[in-house]
């Protein structure tokens, strides 16, 4: 008598999709001092500058990630590595889409205009 289950086959997904990704982002944090060196290295990686504000710094950064999900995750994992305690809300732009991000929570997707979209390249 043959088997009565089924087998799942899974396979994994490979994302080949690269995409370009434009960040701004305001960063808050207990600490700034303690902060500063990842984000100076982290501007040495990807094209980009930060400066620091009232509220902690703002940043703006080029990066290559497979989606603005994995890439904001991937920089508030970095940042909440040197200080537990770090606040980060990001917009990160890819050609006309605008994704935002409140620490790890998406916060929305929108469109911007072909004006918006050149003046961002």
């Amino acid at each position: 008598m043959p088997p009565r289950f089924r087998r799942k086959w899974f396979t994994a997904r490979v994302v080949s999709n690269i995409m370009q990704l434009r960040l701004v982002a305001r960063i808050s944090t207990d600490d700034p001092p303690k902060l500063r060196p990842v984000l100076d290295e982290i501007s040495r990686r990807f094209e980009g500058t930060y400066r620091t504000s009232v509220e902690g710094f703002e940043a703006e950064f080029i990066r290559e990630a497979p989606s603005a999900r994995d890439a904001n995750r991937e920089l508030l994992n970095e940042l909440r590595r040197a200080v537990k305690k770090t606040r980060l809300r990001a917009q990160w732009t890819h050609g006309k889409t605008v994704e935002s991000f409140f620490d790890y929570v998406p916060k929305g997707k929108s469109k911007v205009s072909d004006e918006t979209a050149a003046s961002t390249l």
